[in-house]
């Protein structure tokens, strides 16, 4: 009698467990390529995500294969085909998926990529250079996390001349907000007079973090260009361009920050 009682409990506990398919609204969106999990939320948030026609809020969990999830109208749909492309940015556009103020998104850039793809962090609309987009929320996620430290390289020319004492202080940390710019690596690449060309290498990404660095040593940036995310270098991609990145460099990038191809952490 006891042995039959356990087995009806392990037969309700698979069944439990096969009925709860449900994950976090967010989390799905992400996943399904519509947006990093920051950035769903902030479309949660605005009212433009519905569950079986009703607006969602933040909390909410849905069943993938039950539930009808749409963004602006839009039935979203859990992409099978992951993409990771490389973008070399011009300056004039700006880093999101559409933009209030009627400026240019670098998505008019890829229109010719049928996935749903969107960008990895931001690059302010007048810098240049790296910029990785995908449809993979997992992915994105991990590569945005402050706690991963991927490295992404600049190649920046400031004006006036730079001295030792200026890049000891941006390599050491400068205050902003409140808090201490993690160390980088900073390389003097040319000195001429009036101006100077180094290149920063940041394991961090707070807003205009370069820009406002040299501001607090007395410098202005005359020209702010990504050359690497990770060890993914621009090359020779054209401003303006983009291409696939190669299994090679998605595993690398996956490697740098700390997750598996299945999602899973190292």
């Amino acid at each position: 009698m006891r042995d039959c009682f356990l087995v009806f409990l392990k037969c309700l506990e698979v069944k439990i467990k096969l009925s709860d398919n449900k994950i976090r609204l967010q989390k799905f969106l992400s996943e399904a390529g519509v947006a990093s999990r920051r950035k769903a939320e902030e479309m949660i948030r605005n009212g433009k995500v519905k569950v079986n026609g009703n607006v969602a809020q933040i909390g909410d969990s849905i069943d993938p294969k039950k539930d009808t999830v749409t963004v602006s109208g839009k039935k979203v749909r859990k992409e099978s085909n992951l993409r990771y492309i490389l973008l070399n940015k011009p300056r004039g556009f700006v880093t999101t998926t559409d933009d209030d103020l009627g400026r240019k998104c670098v998505l008019e850039l890829v229109r010719d990529v049928k996935e749903r793809i969107y960008p990895v962090g931001r690059l302010d609309r007048i810098s240049e250079g790296a910029l990785i987009l995908t449809n993979d929320g997992e992915f994105a996620n991990a590569m945005m996390h402050p706690s991963k430290h991927v490295a992404k390289t600049y190649r920046v020319t400031v004006r006036p001349e730079i001295t030792a004492e200026k890049v000891d202080i941006l390599s050491t940390g400068v205050l902003l907000d409140g808090r201490m710019t993690a160390p980088c690596e900073v390389t003097v690449l040319k000195k001429e007079e009036g101006r100077a060309v180094l290149e920063i290498v940041l394991h961090e990404g707070r807003n205009r973090q370069i820009r406002r660095m040299c501001e607090a040593v007395g410098l202005e940036v005359a020209r702010l260009r990504r050359i690497a995310v990770g060890p993914v270098k621009l090359g020779m991609l054209q401003t303006g361009e983009w291409r696939d990145l190669t299994q090679a460099e998605t595993d690398s990038l996956f490697s740098a920050a700390g997750i598996k191809r299945n999602g899973a952490s190292k």
